[in-house]
C-alpha cells in the first residue's frame, strides 16, 4: 500500500512538473525571442537560448527613455490610484446589497447586472467624458469612469452574503453604525476578495490603452501600453517604408531594424511590474475568485 502512494505521488508530482513547463516555456522562449538579433530570429526561429545575442529590441524601445519613464510614472499613478479608489467605492455598494434587510436589494442588483448586458456605447461615452464632465486629456479618465465594475460588485457581494450574520448583528447590539461595521467587522474579514478584486483591477488598469488613443492628446500623460503600441507602429512603419525604398530607387540601410523582437521586448516592458506584483496575490486570488463566485 506504502509503495502504490509513493508511485502515485511521483506520477503526480511529476504531471505537476510537466505542467509548471508548459507554463514557464514560453515566458523563457520570450525573454530569449526579445534577446535575438532579427535576421537570426528570422533564420533559425524561435529557441530557449539566443542564437544571436542581441539587445537592438529593447535599444529601439528605450529611444526616448524620458518618454517611456513619463509613461511608466503616469501608468503606476493612475493604476494604484484607480484600483484604491475602484475596491473601495465597489465594497461600499456590495455591502448594503449584500444585507437581507435592505430594502431595494433586487432592483439595484438587477441595475447593476443590466449595465453588464447593455451599454451607451462610444460616442455617447465620449461626448458625456469630454463636453460634460470634462475629463478629456486629464489623468482622471483613466481613473473616474472606471470605479465600478458590474462583475466585481456582484462577485465581493456574494462574499459579503457568506460572512457570519451574527457578527453584524452582535456589532449593532453593540452600538456600532454601519461604517463601523463595514471598516472594522466586514472588510478585514473579506481579504481573499479584496486581494483579487485589486489584482483584476489592477491587470485591467496597467493593461489600458484604448482610453489613452480616444481621450489622451498630450504625450506627458500617454499610458504605458499606448506609447509601446505607437513605438510598434512606428517601428512597422519604418519597416515597410524600407521595404519599398529599392522600388522608389531609394538606397536605405535598414536590415538590423527590429520588426519582430521588439514585441517581445515590449512583452518584457509592459508585463516586468506585473511578474512582481502577482506573487504577493497569490495566496488569495483562488480563494477570493471561487468563493465569490459558486454561491448565488
Amino acid at each position: 500500500m506504502k509503495k502504490q502512494n509513493r508511485i502515485s505521488n511521483i506520477i503526480i508530482n511529476l504531471l505537476f512538473c510537466v505542467g509548471s513547463l508548459l507554463f514557464i516555456l514560453p515566458f523563457v522562449l520570450i525573454i530569449s525571442a526579445s534577446f535575438t538579433e532579427e535576421a537570426a530570429l528570422v533564420e533559425h526561429g524561435y529557441k530557449l537560448i539566443p542564437s544571436v545575442f542581441s539587445t537592438e529590441a529593447y535599444k529601439y524601445v528605450f529611444r526616448t527613455p524620458h518618454q517611456l519613464i513619463d509613461s511608466y510614472k503616469i501608468t503606476i499613478i493612475y493604476s494604484l490610484l484607480a484600483t484604491f479608489l475602484g475596491v473601495i467605492v465597489m465594497s461600499m455598494l456590495a455591502y448594503p446589497l449584500s444585507r437581507p434587510n435592505y430594502k431595494y436589494k433586487k432592483p439595484a442588483t438587477f441595475f447593476i447586472f443590466f449595465t453588464m448586458l447593455f451599454s451607451g456605447g462610444l460616442v455617447p461615452s465620449y461626448i458625456w467624458m469630454t463636453r460634460y464632465l470634462h475629463l478629456g486629456d486629464t489623468i482622471w479618465v483613466y481613473i473616474l469612469p472606471f470605479l465600478v465594475n458590474a462583475f466585481h460588485v456582484i462577485v465581493i457581494r456574494t462574499f459579503f452574503q457568506g460572512l457570519p450574520q451574527s457578527l453584524v448583528e452582535s456589532a449593532k447590539i453593540d452600538g456600532a453604525s454601519e461604517l463601523q461595521i463595514f471598516f472594522r467587522i466586514v472588510m478585514p474579514l473579506s481579504k481573499p476578495v479584496i486581494a483579487t478584486i485589486s489584482l483584476l483591477t489592477l491587470l485591467a488598469r496597467w493593461n489600458d490603452w484604448n482610453t489613452a488613443l480616444i481621450y489622451i492628446k498630450s504625450s506627458n500623460l500617454y499610458s504605458l501600453q499606448y506609447l509601446l503600441q505607437k513605438i510598434l507602429r512606428e517601428a512597422e512603419f519604418v519597416k515597410n517604408m524600407a521595404d519599398s525604398a529599392p522600388v522608389a530607387g531609394i538606397d536605405l540601410d535598414l536590415s538590423n531594424l527590429p520588426s519582430i523582437t521588439i514585441r517581445f521586448a515590449m512583452c518584457m516592458v509592459a508585463a516586468g511590474p506585473m511578474l512582481v506584483v502577482f506573487p504577493f496575490f497569490q495566496k488569495y486570488f483562488a480563494k477570493g475568485l471561487t468563493v465569490g463566485a459558486v454561491k448565488g
